[in-house]
């Protein structure tokens, strides 16, 4: 019969008490966002931008998790909502980013512009997002669920796998993306003329870095471990995951202009001039 000092230990969800203001804070910010997004999506019936509604949602519903944490650290739940949505979320804003480069090259009739078919740009981008998600989500559910050190540090690599994964998706997108621009810039099309473009791509490009930089911080998060200074401190999270969450929420409130659709089609799908 073993003794209890033999026992393995209780695995300590947080490493700091979750601030009940910042989480309050957060949460609000992302709420109105949320809100934001939604009464645009409606009123200008760009419903290819939904991944941004239900990331919004997502980041909201996290932070309130860890608002919830602050008077129970030792429950799971508000540590499984927050640690699940908080880091799912901006992959929803990444597929929303994707189909928007698509539009754009359609749009403007400039897909021979491309640097891979217009026509699968969203196909490819999305596809590589959803496997980033599926990966990433199971590596939060196993970390959601590790009992032991060896549990955490699985479902830590995996997110890792994923996240690394990510970021090379992203890379190539960017490069997709300003080759494109570039080429458009140098020979604009007649189609061009009838959409603020130039503008849309910069906003693109911004809400490209914010996440970027995001998956940047988070791969060296998880690369740190349970015991590095970034997830033993609350302070970092709000700084490179909240903060430049919030500022990509923001930027993109622009895509949600009728002008990014044909008139003459009323689905989320641009038809070729």
């Amino acid at each position: 019969m073993s003794s209890p000092d033999s026992a393995k230990p209780e695995y300590v969800l947080w490493s700091y008490t979750p601030s009940l203001a910042g989480g309050v804070v957060a949460a609000g910010v992302m709420f109105i966002l949320f809100l934001a997004h939604t009464f645009r999506l409606v009123k200008n019936r760009t419903w290819f931008c939904i991944p941004f509604v239900i990331g919004a949602l997502f980041e909201g519903i996290g932070y309130s998790g860890r608002a919830a944490a602050h008077s129970d650290t030792t429950s799971k739940t508000p540590y499984i909502i927050q640690s699940t949505l908080i880091l799912l979320a901006p992959i929803l804003f990444a597929a929303s980013i994707y189909m928007i480069l698509g539009r754009l090259m359609q749009r403007t009739d400039s897909a021979e512009y491309s640097l891979i078919r217009a026509t699968w740009v969203t196909k490819i981008f999305v596809s590589g997002d959803i496997l980033c998600f599926l990966i990433q989500g199971g590596g939060a559910g196993m970390l959601v669920g590790a009992k032991d050190k060896d549990g955490v540090e699985r479902g830590e690599n995996i997110i890792l796998g994923g996240l690394i994964l990510q970021i090379m998706i992203f890379g190539f997108f960017l490069v997709v993306a300003s080759v494109w621009h570039v080429r458009l810039q140098r020979r604009p099309t007649a189609a061009s003329a009838d959409l603020p473009w130039g503008k849309l791509i910069w906003f693109l490009y911004a809400a490209s870095v914010c996440i970027a930089v995001r998956n940047i911080c988070r791969v060296v998060e998880y690369a740190m471990g349970k015991e590095g200074y970034l997830l033993s401190n609350e302070w970092p999270l709000y700084l490179y995951d909240f903060l430049l969450m919030a500022i990509t929420l923001s930027v993109c409130l622009s895509w949600y202009n009728p002008n990014i659709k044909p008139g003459r089609k009323n689905d989320i799908e641009f038809a070729r001039r």
